[in-house]
């Protein structure tokens, strides 16, 4: 099982970092330089964690455990409007990818009011593209118990709400924090700092327990085996969107055209394999996208015995 973490360090000597990672049979995700300063984001093998702890002290660097890596999160508002607090959005947004992930900030077409609040197909489906979604609610209780709960209840994947009223519980999400209502300013105290760790480790919770169902029927390759297959084709080099390939839990975007590119995609091969055989591939909601989603290796033996039956 590989483990996804970031290296914090300088640039002298990083060639020697990447040649091990490389030989121990992991993978570099993504890599940030500032001058003389470089982050990593790399995918190890998790029995050779202390050999690359190892290497990053006598690089003077440090490795960090990002538990968030390798996921895109959805932040998701009824509005963007003023009167739905842009600035708790905002805050969660860049908190959570302080841990690692990915994220995208929603406000909805037609979020706003209590009866007249509403989430339509096309946003529904967006949603469900990400890994999980954190639903940003307001201060006021009976709207977001009897009203608000109507926006993610039908939602597939793992949802944490965030709302000012203090709650005992809410029906319909994975994980609730109370606390964080309409703001008028960033959020910058001690107090309120420790609320974007409270949903930064709410977020962090049903992830872990995303990874354990995963686990129980693993996938026929990790996520970033196919980044690294994928991200020397020209369309991929060529692509001047930030993250041009994202890593999800089970699979990845990539941010090239599905109609385009997507027998090019089919072909590229994976251990002896096209990665048509071994994924799903599919055209994203978000435009000029493409989702690849990898099959378990069970369902990859499954297709394997019809096809030869």
């Amino acid at each position: 099982m590989y483990e996804v973490m970031m290296f914090d360090g300088g640039v002298y000597r990083i060639k020697e970092f990447y040649e091990l990672v490389e030989d121990v049979g992991g993978f570099i995700i993504q890599k940030s330089q500032a001058q003389q300063t470089i982050t990593v984001t790399l995918a190890i093998p998790e029995e050779e964690k202390v050999v690359i702890e190892k290497k990053s002290e006598e690089l003077g660097g440090r490795l960090i455990n990002v538990p968030l890596a390798g996921t895109e999160i959805a932040v998701v508002a009824p509005t963007l409007g003023r009167h739905h607090m842009p600035h708790p959005v905002c805050d969660i947004a860049e908190h959570l990818r302080r841990y690692g992930a990915i994220t995208v900030v929603m406000g909805l077409a037609r979020g706003k009011g209590r009866k007249t609040a509403q989430i339509t197909a096309d946003e529904k489906r967006i949603i469900e593209e990400y890994d999980a979604a954190v639903f940003v609610l307001g201060n006021f209780k009976d709207c977001i118990v009897e009203e608000k709960v109507r926006l993610f209840e039908e939602i597939e994947i793992p949802v944490a709400v965030v709302c000012g009223p203090e709650l005992e519980e809410l029906p319909s999400c994975e994980a609730l924090v109370c606390g964080i209502g309409r703001k008028a300013e960033r959020m910058r105290r001690a107090e309120e700092i420790e609320k974007l760790e409270e949903t930064a480790q709410a977020v962090e919770r049903i992830v872990r327990n995303r990874r354990k169902e995963l686990d129980e029927d693993p996938l026929f390759v990790h996520p970033a085996e196919i980044k690294q297959a994928i991200e020397d084709l020209e369309p991929v080099q060529d692509n001047l969107r930030p993250a041009p390939i994202v890593l999800h839990l089970n699979g990845l975007r990539v941010k090239i055209p599905y109609a385009e590119w997507r027998d090019t995609l089919y072909e590229v091969e994976i251990y002896g394999r096209k990665l048509g055989e071994i994924a799903n591939i599919r055209d994203a909601s978000l435009t000029g996208s493409t989702l690849i989603e990898i099959l378990t290796k069970c369902e990859v033996e499954d297709r394997d015995r019809k096809m030869s039956s």
